[in-house]
């Protein structure tokens, strides 16, 4: 059976992700049995191909039976949630996403490049000397563009970012001090109910709140606690993984300086250095399915009622797929990570979020020509959130 390694405390991940357990496990046991305390452990799948193949059958593997997180949730957290896309299967999945799949076309994301241009140049502009660039940068930026998507007043937009940030700090207790989770996510979810409600009394306005709510999903329009439960999940998700992408992604080409260099020779790299940043830093470790009848994995019984991890810090760095995989090279082409999913749970805002980094990063090279770190990093504490909590810059301009 080999070694008994454990990839589920998460404790283990405060120093960053456990790539050398991943990699020794894809070798030799890449449907790997992992014990959790205190309930069912879990099937984590960690090859490129068997994660794409639990994507691609949401049937087979369901994301609304119990949800996506590897701990059972209580049946009322369950119901709280059912509402998000991340936690449907089709045929309701495919339902609720249809009508909003337009929106978030390319071509649509595209006419708002001026206005992220506009929010990243307000933010730099107020930004310089010494800060703590993940909560005063790159966490500011995605609230705020999250916010404008739906015509959130300005005054709202920090609320939005402290349910958000807050919601995925649950494994960290520094992050999460004295707050209840469940109940910042509930203030969110009212929130944006109250939001709704009002806005169906005013006239329609050129942002997503007005199209979701003159739109139809599942053949009847959007509830207003349906509605707070979209709302939810695409701010936690746009705002949390947004950060991520930022921060960590500034970080690595602080540690690649000779990469940071051609970046800043060349700004039409940015896009393939994006794409790197996210491969080689996911924002998120894995997300959770339940099979729903007996199947198997590289011949590895599954049993129905099985919970089944799809473990993308491990795929994305699959030697099977990835020339050099352990190597951050931001010319890397082809770059098929799955750090958006796949298959019906592709990100809905895919477009919005390489646009986003792709904007930030040409403004802040462009604006500092000198970042230096000057303290350590620090990472979040969990199995779940590849993120920092803190990394110290002192962004010049000379």
């Amino acid at each position: 059976m080999g070694t008994v390694m454990d990839i589920y405390d998460p404790e283990l991940y405060v120093d960053g992700p456990i790539h050398e357990m991943f990699a020794e496990l894809r070798g030799t046991r890449p449907v790997y049995w992992q014990d959790m305390p205190g309930e069912p452990g879990y099937w984590a799948i960690l090859k490129h191909a068997d994660v794409a193949h639990v994507a691609r059958n949401p049937l087979l593997f369901s994301a609304e039976q119990e949800g996506v997180m590897l701990e059972n949730q209580p049946p009322e957290r369950l119901e709280q949630t059912r509402n998000m896309l991340l936690m449907m299967d089709p045929p309701r999945h495919t339902d609720y996403r249809r009508p909003l799949a337009e929106h978030f076309k390319a071509r649509v994301i595209g006419e708002m490049e001026d206005r992220v241009r506009e929010l990243t140049r307000r933010l730099l502009e107020n930004t310089g000397g010494d800060v703590e660039f993940v909560h005063e940068v790159a966490g500011v930026l995605p609230s705020q563009v999250v916010g404008g998507l739906f015509g959130i007043p300005e005054a709202d937009w920090p609320d939005i970012r402290h349910w958000a940030e807050q919601s995925t700090s649950q494994q960290d207790p520094e992050l999460v001090g004295d707050f209840d989770t469940t109940a910042e996510m509930t203030k969110m979810a009212i929130y944006a109910i109250q939001f709704s409600m009002a806005r169906r009394e005013q006239e329609p306005r050129a942002d997503l709140t007005s199209l979701i709510l003159a739109g139809e999903f599942g053949g009847k329009a959007m509830s207003d606690i349906e509605f707070g439960s979209f709302f939810t999940q695409l701010v936690i998700a746009g705002n949390d993984t947004t950060k991520t992408m930022l921060s960590s992604g500034l970080q690595l080409l602080l540690e690649h300086p000779e990469q940071l260099a051609a970046l800043r020779a060349n700004p039409a790299l940015i896009p393939g250095a994006v794409e790197e940043i996210l491969r080689f830093a996911n924002p998120l470790h894995y997300f959770r399915r339940t099979a729903t009848a007996d199947t198997e994995i590289r011949g590895v019984p599954i049993k129905a009622g099985d919970k089944v991890a799809m473990w993308y810090t491990s795929a994305n760095r699959d030697e099977d797929v990835f020339t050099d995989s352990q190597r951050f090279d931001i010319t890397r082409n082809p770059n098929p990570h799955l750090s958006f999913g796949l298959a019906q749970h592709f990100c809905l805002g895919v477009h919005l979020a390489r646009m986003e980094g792709r904007v930030f990063f040409e403004e802040l090279l462009a604006r500092f020509p000198a970042i230096e770190q000057t303290g350590e990093a620090r990472r979040i504490r969990s199995n779940l959130n590849n993120g920092l909590k803190s990394l110290p810059l002192r962004l010049s301009r000379d």
